[in-house]
């Protein structure tokens, strides 16, 4: 695949609601979207680094520079076979896997697009609707936050996860246990916890999660072997896992017993389909997070969840928990029974709105080779 050109466009689109995690507020998300061109197909990626360093140290400018300034260069006017291929040509580029991971997601787009397949039969999923839940980040209170959990409930969803954060997580998780008995309910620390403060979460033991994720910061790896050995209740690792081989090495010492697995975060599809089949040969769960995606991430990682690994349900939800517009014609609903449909056509299996990403377009820019 000769590639012709290379656009960047960076999105800013604003939210149907804030979402607030333990590193703080947001009422708009920033992306950028990737499209490439190569022998007349045209594919698309999903670069899902947000304005702030919140979540991870990548930004929206940051991935811009190193799109631009190395990426680009390494891959415009060349025959890039595949994704692998492209993984090769820009290894010596040291982490920025979300900048990365954009660029591939469109190779495997382009690639579907040459080969008449979807993403999902390329990456070898087997599922063609898979289980999803809703994330739900702090709300004003803990009446509030039950409220809202039964809200959506009321649209179908099955599996709720809560944001907590020292001061914001017993109470608040308890009064939704107390309220929904039965409820498939698992938390999220984002790192918000030190070994010593995380003993405040012991409670939580008793609660019946699925899962309590990334309670401590992203490189406690050993610090995380010792918190669950305290805990009955699996503990899912997020931040800390960024390759196959963090993911083995957490798991030979017992930091996780579940694995949460965003192809952003871990530099694209290829290293999360390593990731799921090292989990899978071990017995270990994974289930697919989410980054607040456009329908281009959110077709992406829908095809990923559809492969036989993924035990739990995903991070994906339906368009319109985000986006009341979005940058694709295609929008994803939820199904009667807390599923959401797989794309079919060739490669992402969407197309682009031209007029909505022109309306949340910041700025753009066309590589081309020189």
């Amino acid at each position: 695949m000769k590639i012709t050109s290379l656009t960047l466009t960076h999105l800013r689109m604003p939210l149907v609601s804030h979402f607030e995690t333990s590193f703080g507020r947001i009422y708009d998300r920033d992306s950028i979207l990737v499209t490439i061109r190569s022998e007349g197909l045209t594919g698309y990626g999903e670069c899902v680094a947000d304005r702030d360093p919140g979540y991870a140290y990548e930004t929206s400018g940051t991935a811009w520079h190193i799109l631009k300034d190395f990426i680009a260069p390494a891959i415009l006017g060349q025959d890039v076979a595949d994704p692998a291929d492209f993984r090769r040509r820009v290894h010596h580029i040291k982490g920025h896997p979300m900048a990365k991971a954009g660029v591939e997601m469109a190779l495997w787009d382009l690639l579907g697009k040459r080969q008449g397949k979807s993403l999902r039969e390329l990456l070898g999923g087997q599922r063609h609707k898979v289980d999803v839940g809703v994330s739900i980040g702090l709300q004003e209170s803990p009446e509030t936050l039950v409220g809202t959990v039964g809200e959506y409930l009321a649209q179908g969803y099955g599996r709720i996860k809560l944001k907590i954060k020292p001061g914001r997580d017993v109470g608040d998780v308890s009064a939704v246990r107390r309220a929904f008995p039965d409820l498939k309910l698992q938390v999220d620390a984002n790192s918000a916890y030190t070994l010593a403060t995380a003993a405040a979460l012991q409670p939580l033991d008793d609660l019946n999660l699925l899962l309590i994720e990334q309670p401590l910061a992203e490189d406690d790896l050993w610090d995380h072997h010792t918190l669950q050995k305290q805990f009955r209740t699996p503990l899912c690792l997020d931040e800390s896992i960024i390759s196959a081989r963090h993911t083995r090495q957490a798991l030979e010492m017992d930091a996780c017993r579940i694995i949460n697995i965003k192809a952003g975060r871990v530099g694209g599809l290829s290293e999360a389909v390593a990731i799921h089949d090292l989990c899978r040969e071990r017995g270990v769960p994974v289930w697919c997070g989410g980054m607040l995606e456009t329908g281009v991430g959110r077709a992406s990682n829908l095809a990923l969840a559809s492969l036989p690994g993924f035990a739990l349900p995903g991070d994906i939800s339906a368009s319109d928990r985000y986006y009341e517009q979005d940058i694709t014609n295609e929008r994803f609903t939820l199904n009667p029974d807390s599923t959401i449909d797989v794309p079919t056509a060739p490669g992402l299996g969407v197309t682009i709105d031209a007029a909505a990403v022109e309306h949340f377009a910041l700025a753009e820019i066309v590589l081309k080779p020189e």
